[in-house]
């Protein structure tokens, strides 16, 4: 059973859909009750930094029941585009902490004449190193990108895949139960649907 995290932000139904459609259990929760006995965590996101660390911390208890659940107990957690920026220390988004459950910040693409910012629409991705998130995963995947900022860890060898957009940039991470991914699997139909069934049998 894969669990999504509902704290007012993110595309839970898009993505409750997509691990339907792989005939996979799954459920939206926010009560703390129903986290603290869940197997494994879907964090989404859409939108912005502060905005999201905000509604995090509104709900009593959510923050800190995560930590525990995430950090103590090692349950598999899967943060999906801004749900993976969650997952750093900082970004230049904002001013809120974020979870710092992997340890890097949230940088903001420079802008160009060469540079669209935000990133979006379809790109590929480079294996940077084996993970079990990638496993059986087509060498020519493409994925679906909408964001404005990156995530740059400070341990280079979490990254499990990397894109390029005028400069290489991590587009999905891994330290241990953690994973993080910056493109929509749920928009990005077969290559996406692979992603989250690697993460359930995970």
């Amino acid at each position: 059973m894969i669990s999504i995290i509902d704290y007012g932000l993110g595309n839970l139904g898009s993505i409750k859909n997509m691990i339907e459609h792989i005939e996979e259990e799954v459920q939206i929760i926010s009560d703390i009750s129903l986290i603290k006995h869940a197997s494994k965590f879907i964090l989404p996101g859409v939108g912005a930094f502060d905005t999201a660390m905000k509604k995090i911390h509104k709900i009593d208890g959510l923050y800190e029941t995560l930590n525990e659940q995430i950090v103590l107990k090692k349950k598999p957690l899967l943060g999906v585009c801004l749900g993976m920026q969650l997952l750093m220390d900082i970004s230049e988004e904002g001013k809120e902490k974020g979870f710092g459950w992997i340890t890097g910040k949230v940088k903001k693409f420079p802008k160009n004449k060469f540079l669209k910012v935000p990133h979006m629409g379809w790109n590929t991705v480079s294996f940077d190193k084996e993970s079990s998130l990638t496993r059986g995963l087509d060498r020519k995947a493409r994925f679906y990108f909408v964001h404005s900022y990156y995530v740059k860890p400070k341990d280079k060898k979490k990254s499990i895949l990397s894109t390029s957009y005028s400069f290489n940039f991590v587009s999905a991470i891994q330290e241990e139960n953690i994973f993080g991914v910056q493109f929509h699997p749920e928009k990005s139909h077969s290559f996406g649907m692979k992603i989250l069934k690697n993460f359930s049998d995970f």
